[in-house]
């Protein structure tokens, strides 16, 4: 007897004629943004990722948008997962809660984004988180052939895994059954994570005294990205993410930008700042990035993670947060940087009264009051370029990715249209040829410059020309 095996491998169409040109475009599109993301899959493989969603992304109903946003979801998870990523999912639960208990007409009150939960609301939690528990390990297991999770092999684990206490009373509130997240069983969860699983976290805790809490997702996902020192924290929320004041997405934060924003009169939707209050604490705790995403869109979970701009907002807790536009005060400090540069001649002098007439163009990057960092930018409106100039790192820090960061930096600066409708950066080198060709830059000729630009250079210096197109995908910089 024969016995038969099914290949993993997806079978291809073994009919149709020559492919048109248009097929031959999208072919050179795929291969490119293909090429693209492998500066992230490789940066991304073996860190540890928390994320969180909201029990909307989960929630039962008639509606076939909904089912294919989370049958969308569960597909990039099992992506992310193939690519060696360690992913800890946290789950919310509450119009899933909330529906139990209008079925049951049990009143129940949020106050300060909490729930009250009483006896009857706290069986209501239970029911709810233990539907979608299953729910998601078997949705996670799927494998149908010719499915994008086809061959997965994902293998989920949950359990008791979060230990709670009580929220107790607070101004004047008794919470009841509602908790906080007291510890997170870090060990477990990383034994499981280096054997490939999946770990699956829900709104609920247990005490040592063997009493069940209601919690808040984002109180578990927040818990996890700082026991387990994760790496990223990504919360996909059904809103269109932290939008400023003139309705344009916020890409990047400091923590303290953050709670500005939350100080602030301005009024954000409920879940945009509940996550923005847990990416701030993550942080601050040691989190480096914590990203808010529309999980409304459509694999805005990838383009997150292996583009360089991304759809969301990041809040970052590492070098971002000390580079600032320079001042007339930073001067001294930019000369004492760039100066031994300009003596070994990798950078051209500039005098101090030219830097201060040009400070405007100037970026730096602070530490403990010190300048560690500096790099300019000239653009040129009318050629759609911008000249990347004065890039100095303190000897200190260099090799620690401060010249990347700067980079990204700016490039983000540009992609905002501060500087104007910038396509193309430039830069001329003399010693740092290899390390702006990592950076995404390729090697170009003087008349590839703006005109004005050619005129300037310096034939004695001989420096290369290098550019690099703005929305190349392989810039520097991660999300």
């Amino acid at each position: 007897m024969t016995t038969k095996t099914k290949s993993r491998t997806p079978s291809r169409k073994k009919t149709g004629g020559p492919s048109t040109t248009s097929q031959r475009d999208e072919a050179k599109s795929f291969v490119s943004q293909f090429r693209g993301t492998a500066p992230y899959i490789n940066a991304h493989r073996g860190k540890t990722f928390i994320i969180t969603f909201s029990g909307e992304m989960v929630m039962h109903g008639d509606d076939s948008a909904w089912e294919q946003r989370l049958h969308d979801l569960i597909n990039d998870i099992a992506l992310l997962n193939s690519l060696g990523i360690r992913l800890v999912l946290v789950h919310g639960a509450r119009p899933q809660i909330e529906q139990r208990l209008q079925e049951f007409d049990i009143e129940s009150e949020i106050i300060n984004g909490l729930r009250v939960t009483s006896d009857e609301a706290l069986l209501c939690a239970k029911e709810a988180v233990g539907n979608i528990r299953i729910d998601l390990e078997g949705k996670l297991s799927t494998g149908l052939p010719n499915s994008p999770m086809s061959g997965a092999d994902i293998r989920v684990a949950s359990g008791n895994f979060v230990t709670a206490r009580p929220l107790g009373v607070r101004e004047g509130v008794d919470y009841q059954h509602t908790g906080e997240v007291r510890r997170i069983d870090a060990a477990a969860i990383e034994q499981l994570l280096d054997r490939g699983f999946i770990v699956l976290l829900s709104p609920v805790g247990t005490s040592p005294t063997g009493e069940i809490f209601n919690l808040s997702s984002e109180d578990v996902a927040t818990s996890a990205s700082i026991q387990l020192d994760a790496d990223k924290m990504l919360s996909l929320i059904d809103e269109p993410g932290l939008l400023d004041s003139n309705n344009r997405l916020i890409r990047e934060l400091t923590p303290d930008e953050a709670e500005a924003i939350l100080s602030s009169s301005r009024e954000l939707p409920e879940q945009t700042a509940r996550n923005l209050i847990s990416a701030i604490h993550a942080c601050r705790e040691g989190l480096p990035r914590a990203h808010i995403i529309n999980g409304e869109e459509s694999g805005a979970l990838l383009q997150e993670l292996f583009t360089r701009d991304g759809v969301g907002t990041m809040v970052s807790s590492d070098l971002y947060e000390d580079i600032r536009p320079a001042t007339i005060e930073d001067v001294g400090g930019i000369i004492e940087l760039i100066h031994p540069l300009e003596e070994d001649g990798i950078l051209v002098p500039r005098s101090r009264e030219l830097l201060e007439i040009e400070i405007g163009h100037y970026t730096v990057m602070e530490r403990d009051g010190t300048i560690i960092g500096v790099v300019a930018i000239y653009p040129d409106r009318r050629q759609k370029m911008a000249e990347v100039a004065s890039l100095a790192i303190h000897p200190e820090y260099q090799n620690r990715g401060c010249g990347e960061l700067l980079l990204e930096h700016l490039g983000r600066q540009l992609m905002s249209g501060d500087w104007g409708e910038i396509e193309r950066l430039f830069v001329l080198s003399t010693r740092a040829s290899h390390w702006f060709q990592e950076q995404g830059y390729l090697p170009a000729k003087l008349a590839d410059l703006p005109i004005k630009r050619q005129a300037l250079y310096n034939y004695k210096r001989k420096s290369k020309v290098f550019i690099r197109v703005l929305n190349n995908t392989n810039a520097s910089g991660q999300r």
